[in-house]
This record gives structure tokens, C-alpha cells and sequence, in this order.
């Protein structure tokens, strides 16, 4: 799984660097493509139920799942992009929000408060913690930055499959829930929405999901394995 989730993160690296104004979402999925055929690896996107492309890429009031395409990204658009890679039959997944060009404080703060809240779910994988208090510290960040969340999508359990029990909720009680032990390997993946709404609706594409209110939304996410002495991510460089 650190194999794979390494070629997630140079996914990530790859398209990070590409994304600019004038450049299509499209464009951004042949360059996660490239890297997946540079490291010998396979998509576990491309034809997950479907799905056409190898990295979702959700821009604006897109929360999730957002189909690449001909669309090209403007200055002061906020994108998240959500790929994964197997490797040897083990899956990485991962995602991260950017602003393409110039960004507004309102844009970098959203970012930013997921980025905080998926680092405090990350904390509290721990052997003994449970799975309420991966929520609990997730919504902690999230309510307290006044943003809210989506109810009926998570992070999950991760291995040899993309998804794989148990669902990992955006929100929860401390203490409550399965307990973690070590070895567990979870995709933790805060998703939020800056009008402060937690309903989202899809779009007809059947993928694409949005927020209702119209307000802009961000997405991170990182594989990540309960250890001995704390948690490592394993889809970063």
C-alpha cells in the first residue's frame, strides 16, 4: 500500500503543477495518466461503476466527483482533484484542494480548515481511539469554522479493494464506534461547504455532486494506517 499510495502522491505532485488558468480538466486527467503508466500502475477510478476518467476533478460548488472534461479552468477557480492508483492489487487514495491562479482569503481559508480537520482525524488514529473520534475531530474543526458537511458521503476502509468497511463518517461521538486497532487502514476525507449547508444534490451526469446553496467547496483526503506508535499516511511523498 505505500507503493501505491506513493503514486498517488506524484499524482497529486503532477497535477498540481499543471493546473492553470486555461488548461482543461482533461488535461489534468492525461497527466495522472502518465504518471500512472510511468510507475507501472492501474487506475482505480477508471471504470469504478462506470466511472470514464482516472481522477475526479470537482471545481467550484463541485464537492465530489466531478467527471474531467472539456472544461477549462479560469483564474481563481477552486479545484479538488481525487485520483488513486493500485499496485500489486493494494489501493491508495487520496485527494487535495488548490486555487488555480489567484486565490481569495475566503478560498484559502476553506482550504485550509480542511486541511485542519483531515490533520485532527489523522491524530486521533490511534490504537484504543474509535471511530467516533476520527468524526468527532473532524466535525470539531469543521463546525467551529462555521462550514458545514455533506451527510451522505465519507471516507472508508481501504486495502485490496478502493472501498471497504467501515464507512468513515465526517462526523461522530467520541468514544463510540468500533475500536481501532493496529494495522487498520482507513481513506479519511473531510468534504466541506463554505455556505455552511450540509445538503448537496447530483447533477444528472449521475457523478457530479454539488452544493445546493451554490457556495464553493472543498475536498481532502489521504490514505492512512493505525501503527504502533501513531499513524502513518502512507499517500504522501
Amino acid at each position: 500500500m505505500r507503493a501505491a499510495g506513493r503514486v498517488v502522491a506524484e499524482m497529486h505532485q503532477a497535477i498540481r503543477a499543471a493546473a492553470a488558468p486555461g488548461v482543461t480538466t482533461g488535461d489534468l486527467d492525461l497527466v495522472a495518466r502518465g504518471v500512472l503508466d510511468l510507475r507501472g500502475a492501474e487506475s482505480n477510478f477508471f471504470g469504478y461503476y462506470g466511472y470514464p476518467a482516472v481522477i475526479c476533478a470537482s471545481v467550484n460548488d463541485e464537492v465530489i466527483h466531478g467527471i474531467p472534461g472539456s472544461r477549462v479552468l479560469e483564474d481563481g477557480d477552486l479545484l479538488s482533484i481525487d485520483c488513486g492508483a493500485i499496485v500489486d492489487g493494494w489501493h491508495g487514495d487520496a485527494a487535495f484542494s488548490m486555487v488555480v491562479g489567484t486565490a481569495t482569503d475566503a478560498q484559502l481559508r476553506l482550504i485550509s480548515t480542511a486541511e485542519a480537520a483531515l490533520a485532527a482525524a489523522i491524530r486521533a488514529m490511534r490504537p484504543g481511539n474509535t471511530l467516533g473520534d476520527i468524526g468527532a475531530a473532524i466535525e470539531g474543526v469543521v463546525s467551529a469554522a462555521g462550514y458545514g458537511s455533506p451527510h451522505n458521503y465519507c471516507g472508508h476502509g481501504i486495502g485490496q479493494d478502493m472501498h471497504e468497511d467501515p464507512d468513515v463518517e465526517n462526523r461522530g461521538v467520541p468514544g463510540r464506534g468500533p475500536t481501532l486497532r493496529e494495522g487498520v487502514v482507513l481513506a479519511i476525507e473531510p468534504m466541506l461547504i463554505a455556505g455552511g449547508r450540509d445538503d448537496v444534490r447530483e447533477l444528472s451526469d449521475g457523478w457530479t455532486v454539488v452544493t445546493t446553496d451554490g457556495s464553493l467547496a472543498a475536498h481532502v483526503e489521504h490514505t492512512v494506517v493505525v501503527g504502533a506508535h501513531g499513524p502513518e499516511i502512507l499517500t504522501r511523498l
